[in-house]
């Protein structure tokens, strides 16, 4: 009988031109959500979220029931779509014109440089909202497109992905991020083979890729890029071997713990650019644009050496002398 009469009451009092106010300012009430973001599942409705709100007690039983009458009166409050949308305290006429909107909240992801693609695979394991389907090897190769021009494919898929900041919105796969990210992969290498300087000692795309992943590793000063990829360059084409400590670390796989030794140095696995000449067989780490770019377009140098000087950059040397002189000085602390 009370709830009879209130629905009545309400009623009436709706339809009365003096509660247009006090209804605005009902629907102007803060509802304050937990965020930072809210969920609504597909074939939920008004009443639901209702229930829900007011178990949270954000809304009392007389605010549901009169929600509930609007609704009558605007039926468009009750048209709510599914998704995971970004809240924060805002009025409930606000959330209400949110969650009609379909406007879901947009989240994002980093594919780092630098990164190998086992690392990039856990920061997609760990994303928010995002489903994973790569839980194992075989449905990450099914991934990769492989071009004639590359050449034999390869046995891993490292650096088959372009680091970037993908968005993605929720309960996206993360294979659908994957396959954005080597589509985008394979355009920027083509683009940068198609600009290379035509004498470069690379056979393919594939080692462009391959020589960016180097290049990549060994510096992250950007000025520098150009000249570390000439020194490997000017190498490659006097039958030296490339001596990069970050493919001898990348072969050693787990075994290394941080600190390279002599006896690293003399493995035998086939990315010990030490032991072994020319290009590895693979890339080392994902690789940016600037990368790419440098490995294809080095600047004209007779730098055959380079040492880190300890604040971000190198000491580059032609002679083997030079070299000696450079590591006295940078990494044992001999004036010259």
């Amino acid at each position: 009988m009370k709830k009879a009469l209130f629905v009545m009451l309400s009623l009436l009092l709706v339809s009365g031109f003096g509660l247009r106010n006090s209804v605005q300012q009902f629907l102007q009430q803060p509802l304050l959500l937990k965020g930072p973001y809210l969920e609504i599942k597909s074939g939920s409705s008004l009443r639901q979220l209702c229930a829900e709100w007011q178990q949270q007690e954000l809304l009392s039983n007389s605010d549901c029931q009169l929600l509930k009458i609007l609704s009558i009166f605007k039926p468009e409050l009750r048209d709510i779509k599914a998704g995971v949308y970004a809240v924060a305290p805002q009025s409930l006429q606000t959330q209400l014109a949110l969650f009609r909107s379909g406007k879901v909240a947009q989240f994002n992801l980093i594919l780092r440089e630098g990164w190998t693609l086992k690392q990039n695979l856990q920061s997609l394991a760990n994303a928010p909202f995002l489903i994973n389907d790569l839980n194992d090897d075989a449905k990450v190769s099914a991934l990769w497109q492989w071009p004639q021009a590359w050449g034999k494919q390869p046995v891993n898929g490292e650096g088959l992905i372009l680091p970037e900041t993908y968005f993605y919105t929720a309960n996206t796969k993360a294979s659908t991020i994957l396959k954005r990210s080597h589509q985008a992969l394979l355009t920027a290498v083509d683009g940068a083979w198609q600009q290379r300087n035509k004498d470069l000692p690379l056979r393919s795309p594939y080692e462009l890729l391959i020589l960016a992943s180097i290049v990549e590793k060994e510096t992250g000063h950007l000025p520098e890029k150009p000249l570390i990829s000439s020194v490997f360059i000017n190498r490659l084409r006097q039958g030296m071997r490339l001596q990069t400590d970050p493919t001898v670390i990348y072969g050693l796989g787990d075994r290394y713990q941080g600190d390279i030794t002599r006896a690293h140095l003399r493995d035998p696995h086939l990315y010990n650019t030490y032991v072994h000449a020319g290009l590895p067989p693979g890339p080392i780490a994902l690789v940016s644009k600037t990368s790419l770019q440098a490995a294809a377009q080095p600047e004209f140098s007779d730098k055959l050496f380079f040492v880190a000087k300890g604040d971000g950059s190198h000491q580059f040397s032609a002679n083997l002398q030079q070299h000696n002189q450079a590591v006295q000085q940078y990494i044992f602390g001999k004036k010259p």
